[in-house]
């Protein structure tokens, strides 16, 4: 190896040079992506150009995700492993930060350093929570913390981009590698455009909490669509009582004007869990549901590279307060050897940053796909375990898997449950991956009754129309386009 320099032409580029015979393969490896060099060279010198951006499932090309990618280097034949390049600062390369040391290479959000902490944040926070920057007709969207555009804010953006055609949308992404609707402005998470952006935009839709310092502007209003009808307790029921969490809890709700929830035993669980008291709690069924009535599944498998008569099993288990990674009680490759299955491993949202891709024979790591409604569209079958998509899932008729080997622990110890999910299940609970493979191999026609009761519970206005209905309402109330 004799050089390395970053490039931004057309796109910005890891450039690396070397003596010798051409690599036969050079590569960036992450643990959500990865790219290929081109490579360059007739036996004297060679050049790997290694392009920081990539096109995931289909999608546009774009800057790569937030993270450490490891240079791999492939000699060719018997040549000898090159050394690692002279280091590269830190450097701003248009849509994202990047700094190479030895074979590491970071890549981050294009955000300038001295926002990310100090004296420079506390300024923006101040400015844009005092400010006095008139609203704008915009509406900012976020959801599940800038890491995908997905979930409930998504459908309501469909709806409302047909309904008011020049509409100013703004998207907050962790980074720009997150792909926006059409016609949305990205602003990056801590930029100044940022801030600014949450700042004076008349509407807000979120699905999470608002995180940060952020304080309502008269005329602004906030549409909290939350994210899934609970199972386990959440908020200030909880298991443990701590004081602090409570204040930070009624804090956190007191900054959304209306709350969004599936069906009424999730609204009755929201309006306590969050003390959201005498304010209107909409309840129309999910906007990021309707997919699951009006969708194309054969156009998600052929994102996904899965043959329409193939059979998909999704797994997809919840987040562990414990861990910050997905749990590992599955062993996907052998269940999908053993059933015949592609399986496509969903994480959740709070551990795509810290985790890595699942990999094997007929296994899809799906946790970076930008949204799980997709998925569910596209699958023949789901296990989970106590994850909220169970109660998204049965829109769809299709059967459900719970396995959940550490039942007594997380009931118990971790989080508690609203109601007995063993008394209600609209299917199997199995502890073994071997229950599990020989569940999926039979018959749950003894669990019609359960799913039937189920989807009358939680799935009674899941018609394909949920965001249609919350949009009328922004629109009647004057949240936004008056």
């Amino acid at each position: 190896m004799t050089t390395a320099e970053w490039t931004t032409g057309s796109a910005p580029a890891l450039v690396l040079r070397g003596t010798g015979a051409r690599p036969e393969r050079v590569e960036l490896v992450g643990a959500r992506a990865r790219v290929a060099a081109t490579l360059t060279g007739r036996g004297k010198t060679w050049t790997a150009t290694l392009t920081l951006s990539a096109s995931r499932w289909g999608g546009p090309v774009l800057p790569l995700p937030s993270g450490r990618y490891r240079v791999h280097v492939e000699p060719a034949g018997s040549a000898e492993n090159p050394e690692a390049p002279e280091p590269l600062a830190l450097s701003q390369l248009g849509p994202l930060r990047a700094a190479l040391n030895g074979w590491e290479l970071e890549i981050g959000p294009p955000v300038d350093p001295a926002y990310d902490a100090g004296e420079a944040r506390g300024a923006l926070e101040r400015r844009y929570a005092t400010g006095r920057e008139p609203l704008e007709e915009a509406v900012f969207f976020e959801s599940f913390y800038g890491r995908n555009a997905s979930c409930n804010p998504l459908a309501i953006d469909r709806v409302l981009r047909e309904r008011i055609p020049g509409l100013v949308r703004y998207w907050s992404v962790v980074d720009l590698s997150v792909d926006v609707p059409e016609g949305a402005i990205p602003v990056v998470e801590g930029s100044p455009d940022w801030w600014r952006a949450r700042a004076v935009s008349r509407l807000l839709v979120v699905n999470d909490w608002m995180r940060r310092r952020y304080v309502r502007r008269p005329g602004q209003r906030v549409v909290q669509t939350w994210h899934g009808t609970p199972l386990k307790r959440l908020a200030l029921h909880r298991p443990g009582f701590d004081p602090r969490r409570a204040v930070a809890v009624v804090r956190e709700s007191r900054r959304w004007d209306v709350l969004l929830a599936q069906n009424p035993y999730a609204a009755s669980i929201l309006r306590r869990a969050y003390a959201f008291g005498r304010r209107p709690i909409w309840v129309e069924g999910y906007p990021r549901n309707d997919v699951l009535r009006t969708g194309d599944a054969a156009g998600v498998r052929a994102r996904l590279g899965i043959g329409e008569d193939e059979r998909v099993i999704l797994y997809a288990p919840t987040w562990r307060d414990d861990r910050e990674q997905i749990v590992d009680f599955l062993d996907a490759e052998r269940l999908a050897a053993d059933t015949g299955a592609v399986v496509l491993v969903r994480g959740h949202s709070r551990t795509l940053l810290p985790g890595r891709d699942a990999e094997g024979a007929r296994v899809v790591d799906v946790t970076g796909f930008p949204d799980t409604a997709q998925l569910l569209l596209a699958a023949d079958a789901l296990v989970t375990d106590y994850s909220s998509v169970m109660f998204d899932f049965t829109v769809t008729g299709k059967p459900v898997y719970f396995f959940v080997p550490d039942l007594e622990d997380y009931r118990g110890r971790l989080r508690g449950f609203y109601f007995d999910l063993a008394q209600r299940a609209p299917g199997p609970l199995v502890r073994t991956q071997e229950e599990l493979t020989r569940a999926l191999a039979q018959d749950t026609a003894a669990y019609a009754d359960r799913y039937a009761a189920w989807q009358r519970a939680f799935n009674a206005r899941e018609d394909g129309h949920a965001a249609e209905r919350v949009v009328a309402r922004i629109l009647d109330q004057g949240l936004i386009g008056g």
